[in-house]
């Protein structure tokens, strides 16, 4: 399986998001991707006050994509939109993915919400605004089962565990917006080390650049393989980066290294 992962500097327009998300795509496409992978909120990346009315999963943001992916014949991964939720005051941040066909193939609603306060750095409570999702996710594509989650969930090896152990996970999917001051030191350690104890292959779709307000996210979107090793990454622009994904790699590696095998707990 050829995939793509798509680095994008969304902002407070939607209208452009998408488009530039779609010319992402087409790259992805143009390059033989089977799949693609956007961004955590790829829809609107700005003011609260600003947000466009959350939508339902068959909304405009939905249908658009949809739409693309029966136009490119991929699949595609939109990392998170904002969905309309349980409450008038708090969305889903929720994952969707379409088949090469545009039918929906799986919704995920991220779980981990980040609630963190950084004394002169950064006060942010996503919990305030969105309401968590409570079940883990996997799709089969291609004949790959690939786990979804979103940004946050990246610290909380559990969830991949569960992904990769009890649901069956060869992919595991980390779209995000990784903030600059966590992501430099955090974000390529996290990843590694969630392929190499879960002997997956990850794919990191993230948001680059600055973003209303005050916002800096950390891109470096990469693909990783399940020995830990790097394989593609994105510098720091907007653009898409390519990996060839071996199913057999992973059954190799876990043959030989039978680390999930071995575990007691």
């Amino acid at each position: 399986m050829r995939v793509a992962v798509c680095q994008l500097n969304s902002r407070s327009d939607q209208a452009a998001n998408l488009a530039s998300a779609y010319g992402l795509l087409s790259s992805a496409a143009a390059g033989g991707a089977d799949l693609a992978v956007l961004p955590e909120y790829v829809d609107y990346l700005g003011t609260a006050a600003g947000l466009p009315d959350p939508e339902p999963v068959d909304g405009t943001v939905g249908r658009f994509f949809a739409d693309a992916a029966r136009e490119l014949g991929m699949w595609v991964v939109v990392g998170s939109y904002h969905e309309r939720g349980p409450d008038p005051d708090r969305t889903f941040n929720t994952c969707l993915v379409f088949d090469d066909g545009g039918g929906l193939a799986a919704i995920y609603r991220k779980i981990h919400l980040y609630d963190v306060e950084i004394p002169g750095r950064v006060s942010y409570h996503e919990s305030s605004s969105v309401a968590p999702g409570t079940d883990p996710v996997v799709v089969e594509c291609g004949g790959i089962r690939i786990g979804l989650s979103i940004c946050y969930d990246l610290r909380f090896p559990e969830l991949y565990r569960r992904l990769a152990t009890e649901l069956g996970a060869q992919v595991l999917v980390v779209p995000a917006a990784f903030m600059l001051h966590t992501g430099r030191d955090h974000w390529e350690v996290l990843l590694r080390a969630r392929a190499i104890e879960n002997q997956c292959y990850v794919l990191a779709a993230g948001q680059i650049g600055e973003h209303e307000p005050s916002r800096t996210c950390f891109g470096r979107s990469m693909v990783v393989d399940p020995w830990g090793v790097v394989v593609a990454q994105a510098p720091d622009v907007a653009g898409v980066v390519f990996a060839d994904l071996d199913p057999r790699r992973v059954e190799t590696i876990r043959r030989e290294l039978p680390s999930l095998a071995n575990r007691r707990l």
